[in-house]
């Protein structure tokens, strides 16, 4: 569609940050190594950065929603510090598994549901089809391929040749070890398609 613009969707923790096991606070949200620069070069693209992550603590009652809050305050201004703008943040609190009863549910939008991704586009004029989802889990790569993305799996399990994880990943588009080598390639493969239309900071929690 005219005058939509290409993205980059990243899962949170373990691929924009370092991986935690319910990182609950915002000295828990660590970038991961290198990935400021390759963050600037799409930015300077005119390639949007939409954060979209999977929150079951918030379902599992591990930490509130201010504390997500707390958190995405956080990391928001740790990029900025590096001149690093987030267009969106998009996050699911379900778990079918969870105690908090409202949050406790079946829903379209956890990965690897794409739910999220298609949320982003249409708030944010966002076009898929030449979007990258960016993740390190085969979940994330099958909710970027369900929403028409290009994907991209990141981290050890990304190299693996064969298991479960290897199977729900179906081919993505793009292997690699870390995040910033993945977004450097998805920039070196996105130069020609420049738009530089804005958008505004969205971040959305689903209920």
């Amino acid at each position: 569609m005219m005058g939509r613009r290409p993205a980059v969707l990243l899962d949170r923790d373990g691929t924009l940050t370092e991986p935690r096991h319910y990182p609950s606070s915002p000295a828990d949200l660590v970038l991961q190594a290198g990935i400021v620069r390759p963050l600037q070069r799409l930015q300077s693209l005119g390639i949007a950065l939409v954060v979209v992550t999977n929150q079951a603590g918030l379902a599992h009652g591990y930490f509130a929603d201010k504390d997500l809050d707390a958190m995405h305050i956080h990391l928001r201004s740790e990029l900025a510090a590096d001149g690093v703008h987030l267009d969106g943040i998009y996050a699911c609190p379900h778990h079918p598994d969870g105690v908090v009863a409202d949050l406790s549910v079946q829903c379209t939008c956890r990965k690897p549901e794409p739910g999220l991704l298609l949320m982003a586009a249409r708030e944010l004029g966002l076009d898929l089809s030449r979007s990258w989802m960016v993740g390190d889990f085969a979940s994330d790569v099958a909710a970027g391929r369900r929403a028409g993305c290009h994907t991209a799996w990141v981290g050890p399990a990304a190299l693996q040749t064969n298991g479960p994880e290897f199977v729900e990943a179906k081919d993505p588009n793009l292997r690699a070890a870390t995040t910033a080598e993945a977004l450097q390639t998805i920039a070196d493969l996105m130069v020609s398609q420049r738009d530089l239309k804005g958008g505004a900071i969205v971040e959305r929690r689903l209920r």
